[in-house]
């Protein structure tokens, strides 16, 4: 499919140790060898093995001292020739490096495109490409290590059980649907039934473990809301131990979201401090203010409500439990070191089922408890060591996956309708051809692919 050479910097742009260059493709080997001068002929370098040699400009002046290896087809990252010149780290002499490169013949490849010829080589699946991708942003040991299973292999190898698993009961469906007449053995409605359903339960432990991955990731986005000066932004720079945000005794002094990433249980937990609430703001800055509030509660995972304490409930309250009672949501009770005025019973009364921690953000009281709460609300209590690194594009595929088995097993189970039954298996392989990377999408490859940084 490639049949031209590209080069880019894949290491971080800026000052640093070292900087590498990376080239892929036919001529990769020809060009690095021409541009680094070695003590041996380009054509005895050996394969895996680095050289010593300089960095040579168009007019043959030493422009730094290098690395250079050799990676020969297929047995390289992106199954081609590949060559990688290590350096001095600085961004001129990376940026003189790959302008060399350039000038001899390569292209500049495009974000993720040595990934994506590792993928079309047939070195990745789709999966274990994206994998990559995982890495690369890990904000964690433990979704570092979420990553590192799914690069190598464990989300495709369950997914490819389940999909040739479908693909066979498909197919005894379809034999009996089309050759009614021949003598092959006829699969019942129930057979099917049970084995669909076998087949639901391994892609819901699947996707399970990718939502975790997917936590593992891109983190619980946290709306810390409530009144103006109830001690949302002492909260936050108390559970990032330092000051973050204003703190000030006057209402209305958070007037923007701020968004602020620690880790717990491994799990990156995204604050955002939002301008506190109330029905009359003061003016029209705290107004705008307030709208981002409700975007930001909109687009949240969980809504942290923080009231305070000291403080009995009112009118606002109430209004404000209707608005988060069907949203995943904590409530704290803030300034537990001051007596209590909160009538707890009138709150559960409004919301029966939440959860309710005492915590005083000035004394440092009550927040580990805290932190397991918003954890626990959606992660739950079980381990993260089986988590899969997974986007939200896979966990989508996984669910259509899911729902089109469901609707399969509904229609042998109410109709005894084996012909929709076999249009919901053939849904739910195409989502699974579309995590693997076994249909030809382009423009699925493109979007993919178009996410990955410059290099890699």
């Amino acid at each position: 499919m490639f049949g031209d050479t590209i080069a880019a910097i894949s290491t971080a742009w800026g000052d640093g140790g070292i900087s590498v260059i990376r080239l892929s493709g036919p001529d990769s080997l020809s060009i690095a060898g021409d541009i680094v001068r070695t003590r041996k002929p380009k054509n005895e370098l050996l394969s895996r093995f680095m050289y010593n040699g300089s960095l040579m400009d168009e007019t043959g002046t030493p422009i730094d001292e290098v690395l250079l290896v050799f990676f020969r087809s297929p047995k390289s990252y992106t199954g081609e020739d590949l060559a990688e010149i290590h350096c001095h780290g600085g961004s001129l002499v990376a940026q003189r490096c790959l302008e060399r490169c350039l000038q001899m013949g390569c292209r500049h490849a495009e974000p993720g495109e040595f990934t994506r010829r590792a993928f079309e080589n047939g070195r990745l699946d789709l999966a274990q490409a994206e994998a990559v991708n995982g890495i690369i942003h890990a904000r964690s040991n433990e979704a570092l290590k979420a990553a590192s299973r799914t690069l190598r292999g464990e989300l495709s190898r369950f997914v490819r059980e389940v999909y040739d698993e479908l693909l066979s009961l498909s197919a005894d469906l379809e034999v009996g649907i089309d050759f009614p007449e021949e003598d092959v053995p006829y699969l019942t409605d129930q057979d099917a039934s049970d084995r669909i359903e076998t087949l639901i339960k391994d892609l819901q432990d699947i996707t399970d473990r990718c939502t975790t991955g997917y936590l593992l990731r891109e983190g619980i986005r946290i709306a810390l809301v409530g009144r103006p000066n109830v001690g949302k932004s002492s909260l936050l720079n108390a559970l990032l131990k330092e000051s973050r945000a204003i703190v000030t005794s006057i209402p209305g002094t958070t007037r923007d979201v701020i968004e602020e990433v620690f880790t717990h249980r491994g799990i990156p937990l995204r604050l955002m401090d939002t301008a506190g609430l109330r029905s009359t703001p003061s003016d029209e800055v705290e107004a705008m203010g307030i709208e981002r509030t409700s975007q930001a509660m909109e687009r949240s995972d969980v809504v942290l409500w923080i009231l305070d304490g000291s403080e009995p409930l009112g009118d606002f309250e109430r209004d404000m439990a209707a608005r988060i009672a069907d949203r995943p949501h904590i409530v704290a009770l803030n300034k537990s070191d001051l007596p209590s005025r909160v009538d707890e019973g009138y709150l559960a009364s409004y919301l029966p089922d939440s959860k309710v921690v005492h915590i005083s953000a000035q004394e440092q009281m009550g927040l580990e408890e805290l932190k397991e709460a918003m954890v626990e609300l959606i992660a739950g209590t079980g381990t993260l060591e089986g988590g899969l690194n997974a986007t939200a594009r896979q966990l989508e595929e996984l669910r259509s996956a899911v729902d089109s088995l469901t609707l399969g097993k509904d229609a042998l189970e109410d109709h005894h309708d084996q012909t929709l039954a076999a249009s919901g298996l053939s849904e739910s392989r195409e989502a699974l051809e579309r995590i693997l990377g076994l249909s030809d999408d382009e423009a699925l490859l493109d979007l993919v692919f178009s996410r990955f940084c410059i290099g890699k």
